[in-house]
């Protein structure tokens, strides 16, 4: 075995933050194999918004230039009461372009974010990437790791310096590691509907991501850019707590929640929809040993706000450094616990913390707080220190800062 294999991290699962974590190791002359289950890329319809601390990241790795023209730039997004059917507040991410080299958020499926990593970079001998591989087995030794994993030829080992498990909410490497995943579910699920129907159009007013509330059911909804390159715009509601998934899937009751909350002349021409449970968990470490997590397989959150592939990809990058100076500059391997403090801080003090009360924004009931809430966002959009504050927590700056402040 060669010195250089000697070196190579094993990671599991060859989603945004998998690939991401690979590109910035092998950045650094680290040779990485990935092990992905699927047969193939994955074409989910999961996330689509890439902050601007986000974009920053993918810069330094020369990711931006090829998909900032294929992504949809997104400079604002808004609040909205669906009951009575105002405005509530605007945040305009250009102000703070003296902040953020992106000053937008990019609207790009993490689908298309790995296909271009996989398609640009990956499958070389130091960059190697197996689809229809499921690891079965993991093994820990003093100075490697060992994992068994199932694919076309049978189930084969494989043994590497480090192991990471990017393999989201699921994960098999945080289960064989005996991590615990400490959190909760929420009783009703989520349905995503994605149509052909140009909202913009009919609301000109609108922004590529809007929020709106409500207390009986809320809606997130965004623009997008679909693979034939036309405008496809996708919303987010919750399912009722008794509701079943074929009824929620269901034309009638798809089209009913459309035109509850965007009520036109004719049915909606529906591009794709699913439901799909949502949790608040973390790990309860990011790290045991020479196995590692990062991204959903240590943290799963809702999706209002777009948090969950960012706060993930910052996982990625924060790791890759570490194992990048632990691996080939004789960094102490102590500093992979610092790993797991800054990015579960990272998680749970504002990744979690954000989203929650993102969600209880939407929803509240009581009349009152929901007015006294959508008072105290009016006044923070419309106050220049207080916008960029906002801003600066809602695109993760705000986390980063923190996180990597702690020692």
């Amino acid at each position: 075995m060669t010195q250089k294999d000697k070196q190579r991290v094993l990671i599991v699962g060859a989603g945004p933050v998998g690939m991401v974590c690979a590109l910035a190791l092998n950045r650094q002359g680290i040779p990485v194999t990935v092990f992905e289950q699927e047969p193939g890329p994955v074409k989910d319809q999961r996330a689509a918004s890439i902050h601007p601390t986000t974009l920053a990241m993918l810069d330094e790795l020369d990711v931006t230039r090829a998909i900032v023209p294929r992504g949809l730039v997104s400079e604002t997004y808004q609040y909205r009461d669906r009951v009575s059917g105002k405005l509530i507040a605007e945040f305009d991410l250009r102000r703070l372009a003296d902040v953020f080299k992106f000053p937008f958020v990019l609207q790009y499926e993490q689908y298309k974010l790995t296909h271009d990593i996989a398609e640009q970079y990956a499958n070389e001998s130091d960059f190697d990437v197996r689809y229809g591989h499921a690891v079965t087995h993991i093994e820990q030794h003093a100075d490697h790791v060992e994992i068994a994993a199932s694919g076309p030829d049978g189930i084969r080992r494989y043994r590497g310096a480090y192991l990471i498990g990017a393999d989201g909410g699921r994960s098999t490497v945080r289960k064989a590691a005996d991590i615990a995943f400490e959190g909760f579910t929420y009783q009703e699920r989520f349905i995503k509907i994605a149509t052909t129907f140009d909202f913009q159009r009919a609301h000109p007013d609108y922004a590529y991501r809007n929020y709106f509330s409500d207390p009986d059911e809320w809606c997130n909804l965004f623009k997008v850019r679909g693979e034939d390159g036309e405008g496809l715009w996708r919303a987010i509601f919750p399912t009722r707590v008794d509701e079943t998934e074929e009824e929620a899937l269901s034309e009638a009751g798809v089209e009913a929640r459309l035109q509850k909350f965007f009520p036109k002349a004719g049915r909606y021409e529906v591009a794709y929809c699913n439901v799909y449970g949502v949790n608040q968990r973390v790990a309860q470490t990011f790290r045991r040993g020479r196995v590692l997590l990062a991204g959903d397989a240590a943290h799963v959150n809702n999706p209002i706000g777009g948090m969950g592939m960012n706060g993930g990809i910052h996982d990625a990058v924060n790791l890759a450094g570490k194992l990048g100076a632990v691996l080939t500059r004789g960094a102490d391997d102590a500093l992979l616990d610092l790993y797991s403090r800054q990015r579960r801080h990272a998680a749970v003090a504002f990744v979690q913390a954000q989203t929650i009360a993102n969600k209880k924004m939407l929803e509240e009931k009581d009349e009152r707080s929901r007015q006294e809430k959508f008072e105290e966002l009016a006044r923070t959009a419309d106050d220049p220190a207080g916008a960029r504050q906002y801003m600066r927590r809602a695109s993760l700056l705000e986390s980063l800062e923190t996180a990597n402040a702690i020692t």
